[in-house]
């Protein structure tokens, strides 16, 4: 039997709810296919231990992590911790020490989720959101000046290299490639006048390298836009880490519910275990009602399997998700109905 080291880091709010169902479906798929699985869960690593401790994690937590084959979260955030502590204090360290430097997130419309757009249909939207993940305008270089005084100055630095550039946009071209379908990058050249015309120029000589897959280039705020109005239109998109961040949360709205939007963190080298996520949050105003979709994260844990090697595996989950949705009712309160987050597992339980 094949066996896999998996670290889970419930984190906060609604994070614990939805990673035990995902560690059911787990555990359901992997006995179907031959596999192991070993936990160990990091429970502690969260706002909750942030008064307790002064930080989100131990000082050695990366090492704890270092030897796992991939990581599942479940959320991190809490109203009593200034959201750029929480982050910072984890999730980010975790991104970049394991050089996760492509965050993927793929958006299906599913057959049985009633979406807010016109537009947006099953069967015709199914894109894939590919961002730069460790640098961009997400960096450390700044800082506050004349605190407190009438004059007090942010600064905040972009930083793009252009070997960060290069291995997302080379990520996204190859998949561009093997889903056989075009590339559309995300910029605003025309009004940041040193990133933006950087990122341009390297997705012009990346492009080089991939002749057959064809590409254009649209600016972020047309892009926008262009999500809502024709989503179906769209199929790989490559962004900066704050522009695809924004636009991978637009496009989970515009598939239904940010519940049941996924997301990976990827070091594609394999150098260093990969994390994978629900994209919705810790959702505090829901937690501990038992409410919370587990979709997200049931959804994150088979884009874990397909990245360990078991894409069989995988596809058994997301098969038994498009069934559920598609064939009955049941639905928690987000996507319009009245089950509970038990209820909805043990149903999509069911169908696996």
């Amino acid at each position: 039997m094949t066996t896999h080291r998996i670290g889970l880091i419930p984190g906060d709010g609604i994070g614990p709810e939805v990673l035990s169902p995902a560690r059911l479906v787990l555990d359901a798929v992997a006995r179907r296919h031959g596999l192991t699985l070993t936990y160990t869960s990091y429970d502690d690593w969260s706002c909750e231990r942030y008064p307790r401790e002064g930080a989100m994690m131990p000082d050695d937590g990366i090492d704890r992590l270092r030897d796992r084959d991939a990581i599942l979260l479940g959320a991190v955030g809490h109203p009593g911790v200034p959201d750029h502590v929480s982050l910072w204090g984890l999730l980010i360290p975790i991104r970049r020490a394991f050089r996760q430097y492509v965050n993927l997130r793929p958006v299906r419309v599913f057959e049985g989720v009633d979406g807010p757009v016109r537009g947006a249909r099953p069967g015709e939207v199914d894109l894939v959101v590919v961002r730069e993940n460790t640098e961009g305008e997400y960096s450390e270089i700044g800082g506050l000046f004349n605190r407190g005084l009438p004059e007090e100055t942010a600064v905040q630095e972009a930083v793009f290299t252009r070997a960060g550039v290069t291995r997302v946009l080379d990520y996204a071209f190859a998949l561009a490639a093997r889903r056989g379908g075009r590339l559309t990058s995300a910029t605003k050249s025309n009004g940041i006048v040193h990133t933006m015309p950087f990122w341009d120029r390297i997705v012009a000589e990346r492009a080089a390298a991939f002749p057959d897959v064809p590409w254009e280039r649209e600016h972020i705020d047309a892009l926008a836009a262009k999500f809502v109005l024709d989503p179906g239109r769209f199929d790989v998109v490559v962004a900066s880490n704050l522009f695809g961040d924004i636009l991978s949360d637009l496009a989970a709205a515009v598939a239904g519910s940010i519940g049941i939007a996924p997301a990976a963190n990827l070091n594609p080298e394999r150098e260093f275990p990969s994390m994978f996520e629900p994209v919705h949050g810790s959702a505090p105003d829901i937690a501990g009602r038992g409410v919370a979709n587990p979709l997200g994260a049931i959804r994150s844990a088979a884009m874990m399997l397909d990245h360990l090697g078991h894409p069989a595996a995988a596809r058994d989950v997301t098969d038994a998700v498009v069934s559920l949705l598609a064939g009955t009712d049941v639905r928690t309160p987000d996507l319009g109905g009245t089950a509970t987050t038990a209820e909805f597992t043990d149903r999509l339980l069911a169908f696996l």
